[in-house]
Order: C-alpha cells, then sequence, then structure tokens
C-alpha cells in the first residue's frame, strides 16, 4: 500500500462508473436498470477499496499517512493527498452513505442517467476534500461540490426546487468567495499553499482573527450554524431523498472538517479568542431551532431542524479546545452521519408510499409497518442520545468538552438532549402510535428487501459503535491529541509574547 496512490483511486474510482453510464445511450427501462446497476456496483467498490485505507492506516501516527505528491500549478501549487485521524473516517463515512443513497434512489425515472453521474461526480469530490493536503486543490474540491448538488436539487427537487437550489447555491458560494481572498492571503505570507506546511508556520497575531473570520464565514455557512442555517430547511425538503441523506450525512460535515483542519490549527490565538462567540452560537442553535424543529409539520423539516440543533453540539466541542470535545465532535460527526442520513432515508420511505411528508397524514404505522416502527425507533433513540447508540457517545464527550471550557455553556447546552427529546419523540408518536383510523394508511407495506438492505446495516452500525465505539476513538485519539496539544501550546505562546509586550 506505500507504493500505491490507494487515496487517488478512492477519490477518482466514482468517475469510471461515470464512464461507463456514458457509453449507455438507449432510455428503455433495461438501460436505466443497467445504468442503476452500474452506479451501484461503483459505489459498493469505492466503498470496499477505502476500507483498505482504514486497515492500512496506523492510528498511532498523529501524522499524515498514505501521502501522494506531484507538481500540479505554478508557484508550488501541487496534487497533494494525505489523510490522518481527523479526515480518514470521514472518508469512510462518505464511502459507505454513497452505497446507500444509490440504493435509496433505485425508483428514480426521471434521467436516471444524468441523476446517477451527479451523484457519482459528487462523491469524487467529497472524498477530495478530506484526502486535500493542498489548500488549493482543497478549495477546489470545496467549491465544486457545490455544482452537482445544485444539480440534484434544482432538477430533480420539489416545486420550490429552483428557489431552494439557488439559495443553497448562493448562501454556500458567497461564503466561500472569503476563503478565497483568505487563502491568497496566506500564500502571500507564508509562500505556500501546502497544509502540512502551513499547519506549522506561524501566522502573525494581529493577522490571524481576519483569516480565521474568512474561513468562519465559509464554514458557518456549510455546516450550517444559527443564524445562517435558513438555506438548510429549504434545500431538505426541496431536495429528493438521496439529496437530504448526503446533505445532512456529508456536506454538513465538511465545515466542521474544516474548523478541525484549518481554523484551530493555523490560527489558535484567533481561536481562543473567538471561542466565547463560537459557544453562544452553539448554544443558541442546540436550544432555538430544537424549539423551531417541535412546531415543524413536515418531517423533513424537523429533521432538517435537528440537524443544525446537533451541530452545535459539534461547533461546542471542537471550540472546547480540549481532547474530550474535539474527540467528541468528531465522534459527533460520524454519529450524525449515519443517523441523520437514516432518518431522512425513513422519511423517504413513507414518501415514496404516500407522496406526502405530511406529519399529519400518518399516525398507527406500526399496526401496518411493524419492521419499519423498530429501525425508527432506533434512530430516534440515537437523534436523542440514549445511551447504547452513536448520539449518546458524541454528545457525552462534547458535553465534557464544554463543562471543562465554561460552566455555564455545558450547562445549557445540556437542556438540548432534553428538548431533542421532545421533537424526536413527538414526531415518533405522531407517525408510529395510535389507531390506524386513516384509509390511506390501510394498504402499507412494511419495508421491503430494498429498504431492509438500506436501513438494518445502518441500525447496526449506530448500536455497534454506540456499544462499542473504541475503533472510532482509537482512530481519531492521536491525531485530536496532537491538534489539541500543539494549538494550546501556540496560544500559551502568544500569551507569553503579549504579556512581555506589555
Amino acid at each position: 500500500m506505500t507504493d500505491w496512490p490507494i487515496l487517488s483511486t478512492v477519490t477518482f474510482l466514482p468517475l469510471v462508473g461515470v464512464v461507463l453510464i456514458l457509453f449507455i445511450r438507449d432510455e428503455s427501462e433495461a438501460a436505466r436498470k443497467n445504468i442503476r446497476m452500474i452506479a451501484l456496483l461503483t459505489t459498493i467498490v469505492t466503498f470496499l477499496v477505502s476500507l483498505l485505507v482504514w486497515i492500512g492506516f496506523n492510528p498511532s501516527d498523529a501524522g499524515f499517512q498514505m501521502v501522494e505528491k506531484h507538481a500540479w500549478l505554478d508557484s508550488g501549487i501541487s496534487y497533494h493527498m494525505g489523510v490522518d485521524g481527523i479526515s480518514m473516517l470521514l472518508v469512510i463515512l462518505t464511502t459507505l452513505m454513497m452505497v446507500f443513497t444509490i440504493l435509496a434512489s433505485w425508483q428514480v425515472q426521471s434521467r436516471v442517467k444524468a441523476y446517477m453521474i451527479s451523484f457519482l461526480v459528487l462523491e469524487m469530490l467529497m472524498i477530495g476534500v478530506f484526502c486535500a493536503l493542498d489548500i488549493v486543490l482543497f478549495y477546489v474540491f470545496f467549491e465544486a461540490g457545490l455544482i452537482p448538488m445544485f444539480i440534484i436539487i434544482g432538477v430533480w427537487g420539489g416545486k420550490r426546487r429552483v428557489y431552494a437550489s439557488l439559495k443553497f447555491f448562493l448562501y454556500t458560494l458567497l461564503g466561500s468567495v472569503l476563503m478565497l481572498l483568505a487563502i491568497m492571503a496566506m500564500f502571500w505570507q507564508s509562500g505556500t499553499t501546502d497544509i502540512p506546511t502551513l499547519l506549522t508556520h506561524n501566522f502573525p497575531v494581529s493577522m490571524q482573527p481576519w483569516l480565521w473570520f474568512a474561513f468562519f464565514a465559509s464554514f458557518a455557512v456549510k455546516m450550517p450554524m444559527w443564524p445562517v442555517h435558513t438555506w438548510l430547511p429549504d434545500a431538505h425538503v426541496e431536495a429528493p431523498t438521496a439529496g437530504s441523506v448526503i446533505l445532512a450525512a456529508i456536506l454538513l460535515k465538511m465545515g466542521g472538517y474544516g474548523f478541525l483542519r484549518f481554523s484551530l490549527p493555523m490560527f489558535p490565538d484567533a481561536s481562543a479568542m473567538f471561542a466565547p462567540f463560537i459557544f453562544t452560537l452553539s448554544v443558541v442553535a442546540i436550544i432555538y431551532t430544537s424549539f423551531v424543529a417541535l412546531m415543524q409539520e413536515d418531517m423533513k423539516k424537523l429533521v432538517a431542524y435537528s440537524s443544525v440543533a446537533h451541530m452545535g453540539f459539534v461547533t461546542m466541542g471542537i471550540f472546547a479546545l480540549n481532547q474530550q470535545g474535539v474527540q467528541g465532535a468528531l465522534f459527533q460527526m460520524i454519529s450524525h452521519g449515519l443517523v441523520s442520513g437514516a432518518l431522512f432515508l425513513c422519511v423517504g420511505v413513507l414518501y415514496d408510499r404516500q407522496h406526502t411528508r405530511a406529519i399529519d397524514a400518518y399516525g398507527g404505522l406500526v399496526n401496518k409497518m411493524p419492521k419499519y416502527a423498530v429501525a425508527l425507533m432506533v434512530f430516534t433513540m440515537a437523534n436523542i442520545g440514549l445511551p447504547g447508540t452513536t448520539g449518546f457517545v458524541g454528545e457525552f464527550l462534547t458535553l465534557m468538552g464544554a463543562f471543562r471550557a465554561n460552566t455555564w455553556v455545558g450547562l445549557l447546552a445540556t437542556t438540548g438532549v432534553i428538548w431533542s427529546a421532545c421533537y424526536a419523540l413527538w414526531l415518533y408518536r405522531r407517525l408510529i402510535f395510535g389507531v390506524l383510523s386513516k384509509e390511506t394508511l390501510k394498504g402499507m407495506l412494511d419495508l421491503s428487501g430494498r429498504e431492509k438492505a438500506i436501513l438494518y446495516p445502518l441500525v447496526v452500525l449506530v448500536i455497534f459503535f454506540g456499544v462499542y465505539p473504541k475503533p472510532l476513538l482509537t482512530a481519531t485519539a492521536t491525531s485530536v491529541d496532537n491538534l489539541v496539544n500543539n494549538v494550546t501550546l501556540s496560544i500559551q505562546a502568544g500569551n507569553r509574547t503579549a504579556s512581555a509586550q506589555q
């Protein structure tokens, strides 16, 4: 594996499926079936190859591994790829969720060829974001991912798809313009775009707040943080089921990854300075959007607002600037990727049968769909952080980190566990329990074989890593410790310098 460019293979393998699909020019049902099979097999092979990254990964090494570096553009900009404990699991999460995404798209009939190509290109770009070790290469992958998601929402979305896709595109693009300016300033100041080199470069304390805020503008929108979260519910409601799954499971994680890869290690003094600001936004997100979720009558909107609340735990843990908080934030990102993706898949199961996402349209589904009720119960319990699920591990660690950083922040954030239980259990009761009185629901069928193949593995993963989180925590521990130690030392050195100048 030392000589094999495994990261490039994983990144660009989806393009093989794109090329194969392009050779199919027929529009018949048989051709559409072949397109679906090619897309599914491509994502399965990509996932299996990505597992080799985990198998070959050395968790005791805090540095970047499986590194590939080749000359690319002038001025030292290179094609540089590598992973560490912070990015490796996000690559695995991306390739795993793409398999379920393609399976969930099996019933799409409109423009199947373009649909599958859009998702495969999006997979390639998402993996590239987590593997890039040159900041220009990262920016290319990061921004290019807007295009396929914009197309997915705009072409295969609901009635207000054009509005939702434009809002998604403009919000994320405008935030990223500031990041591009910061990247240029960093290059002029340091003379390099190489991320490992930039991680060791000491940016002037006077420059750090401006650079930090420029990156924050992009990552806060991408997560999204309150109050720049308003594009997310619209995008989720109008996107097809598969689009909502990828948006929640992967694209939102790019913001958290950006904070961990750039904001904390490159601008440690600014991160410490703005930590109270992030705590405030995080607590507001956790509490306020939980109440907003409780008022929703659309299942997708409720899950979308819950995602904003759970991302509040992530940002709170990251800027706690301690080992428990950061590691909890990473675990929460993985957990939320599994759980939120699964919840949107569960919404899609009902929408495929009734073509409505209105909560009032359902009730008493346990009488007709007991298997579905059990699967949704597991994901609902994980969403509220029940012990024995992945949601508990992530939230518990982030809250530990928050209490160490600021007791009041920890106390206020802890109430989010109560609010999440309110809206999640309220939704579950409305959908599953009660008398099956609506005539339209009496012909409902339980999970099909395809739907079981999607939801059952996610049930197993949510419970397994909730009971036994060690594999995930071990994979991230060394890199997180190294990150936190370096940030702490940089902050202490900055404080000493400031004291000496005074």
